[in-house]
C-alpha cells in the first residue's frame, strides 16, 4: 500500500469514526435538552475544516522541502516507538523544520484549546 493510499484509508476511517461519534452524540443530545450546545465554531465540521487545512499545508510543505519529505517517507512501516524516536531526533537536529511544522499544526492545537475535545477528535 502506498503512502497516499494509506492516507486516504486513514482519512476514510477517521471520517467514519467522526461520523459515528457525531451521530451517536446527536441522538443523546436530542434526548437531553439540558445539554449545552457546543461553543461557536466548535462543531465536527469546524474540526474537519481545520484538519483539512492543516493536511493541505503539510502536504505543500513536504512537496517544497524534499529533504523533509524524504525523511518522513523513510518512516513508513516502522513501529510507532521507532517513528517517535526518529522524529524527535530529527526535529532536535532541524529546529527550523520543527518550528515550521509546529506552526502548520497550530490551528489544530488552537481549536482543541478553544473547544475542548470534540467528538471523534484525536487532537
Amino acid at each position: 500500500m502506498t503512502i497516499d493510499t494509506r492516507r486516504i484509508v486513514a482519512a476514510l476511517i477517521g471520517g467514519g469514526a467522526i461520523a459515528v461519534a457525531v451521530f451517536g452524540q446527536m441522538a443523546s443530545a436530542a434526548a437531553d435538552p439540558d445539554t449545552p450546545p457546543p461553543p461557536p465554531n466548535c462543531t465536527a465540521a469546524d474540526l474537519e475544516g481545520v484538519r483539512t487545512g492543516v493536511q493541505a499545508a503539510t502536504s505543500a510543505y513536504l512537496f517544497t522541502h524534499p529533504d523533509v519529505n524524504a525523511f518522513f517517507t523513510s518512516l513508513a512501516g516502522l513501529p510507532r516507538d521507532q517513528v517517535r524516536a526518529k522524529v524527535k531526533a530529527y526535529m532536535a537536529a532541524n529546529p527550523q523544520t520543527a518550528s515550521d511544522i509546529t506552526g502548520i499544526r497550530q490551528p489544530l492545537v488552537d481549536i482543541k484549546n478553544r473547544c475542548g475535545q470534540l467528538p471523534g477528535s484525536a487532537v
